[in-house]
């Protein structure tokens, strides 16, 4: 009896979660990355915050996406580092060597104004800010020649304080960065689409954060973020507090994934699943209603294998729709049969995320509060 209903509710959550999933692959059909919805009336200056730490694999092409935006007005581009001897900068200086003329700034500053290094770099790049309007993006997206015009017609829209980018997974050094672009690519933005269309979740992404300068003053500009781990989280909660709506307009842009080892892969994961926790505590725990693979293989050994197949067939459906015909990802298109592999990876992901308060960070170990804040 016990093994009967116990294979009764699993498979129950497993429907559940091959609902969810199929109604995120229909959704993500609206998040188109091809060329559409460019505004090319209003072209208004802009500054593009880029605060860097080492030379990552892929920074040279993700940083060169910005600087050949297909964009009438002028662009000021602010790169900064803490350190003297970052290896970022040999970077920058390539850039410099082979687009001549453009206008780049590199500040280097090793003053410290909080725990969080990225939105120290952020507040001492600050000063050298020109243009009323601010973009801050991170050093691993690599965005089309069209992103500047896209964002720009979203944030002159009436209402808009800011806008922020969904974003979609790219590998580009081996299997480890392939797992880690699947988690994106098949957990976190479907995850992301649906709460937006059932107006459960308000994110904020350090892919792309534009804002006018008017909005950047009402929050306080960077300083009060210079202990949050998720600053960017934290940013678009002050933004819609202070300044108003923040748009996410229907394109993603690519994060490049680079992690070279299982524990690479893991302590970043592990850093993202404790993150969401302390700051969307709602989002975190519901996944594991949502994760239909773990709910199949629990319905299969409590003696409804053949629900565990229909559910394990119509998840490998949902992600290929999702990675094939939205995303365009070859891997999910060679590589299907992972998928239930790597959704047991990401469920031992979010046990592990449950407790605990320590993440791993640019090397660091960093000690979180229950609000999300750096505080060792």
């Amino acid at each position: 009896m016990i093994l009967f209903w116990s294979s009764v509710a699993a498979s129950a959550v497993a429907v559940v979660g091959c609902a969810y999933l199929l109604m995120a692959a229909i959704l993500l059909r609206g998040v188109a990355r091809h060329r559409s919805g460019i505004c090319p009336a209003a072209a208004p200056s802009v500054t593009i915050l880029k605060p860097l730490y080492g030379d990552e694999p892929g920074l040279f092409d993700n940083l060169r996406s910005f600087c050949i935006q297909d964009y009438r007005g002028d662009v000021q581009i602010v790169f900064g580092v803490q350190t003297p001897d970052d290896a970022a900068i040999a970077t920058v200086e390539r850039l410099r060597r082979v687009l001549p003329g453009r206008d780049f700034d590199l500040v280097i500053d090793t003053k410290t104004h909080g725990l969080n290094r990225k939105v120290s770099s952020l507040v001492n790049m600050a000063p050298r800010i020109r243009h009323d309007i601010v973009v801050v993006a991170d050093s691993d997206i690599r965005v089309d020649p069209s992103h500047l015009s896209r964002i720009i017609c979203a944030l002159e829209k009436p209402g808009v304080s800011a806008v922020t980018c969904l974003y979609y997974g790219v590998a580009i050094t081996g299997v480890w960065a392939r797992l880690g672009a699947v988690f994106i690519n098949a957990q976190f933005l479907p995850s992301v689409v649906f709460g937006l269309a059932l107006g459960l979740a308000r994110p904020c992404f350090g892919s792309t954060l534009a804002l006018r300068r008017e909005a950047l003053a009402a929050i306080g500009g960077f300083n009060p973020f210079a202990d949050c781990l998720a600053d960017d989280y934290a940013m678009g909660q002050a933004l819609r507090t202070h300044a108003g709506k923040i748009a996410i307009p229907p394109f993603a842009v690519a994060h490049v994934c680079t992690q070279g080892s299982f524990g690479q892969l893991w302590r970043q994961q592990l850093r993202w699943a404790r993150t969401i926790r302390v700051s969307r505590p709602g989002g975190y725990f519901g996944y594991v209603i949502t994760n239909a693979t773990v709910w199949a293989a629990i319905a299969a050994a409590a003696g409804a294998w053949q629900m565990a197949v229909a559910c394990l067939a119509v998840r490998m459906l949902a992600g290929v729709v999702t990675g094939v015909a939205v995303l365009g990802d070859e891997d999910v298109q060679r590589r299907w049969f992972l998928m239930p592999f790597r959704d047991l990876w990401g469920f031992a992901v979010w046990l592990a995320g449950t407790v605990g308060s320590t993440v791993e960070w640019q090397g660091e170990k960093l000690v979180l509060d229950k609000e999300g804040r750096i505080v060792q």
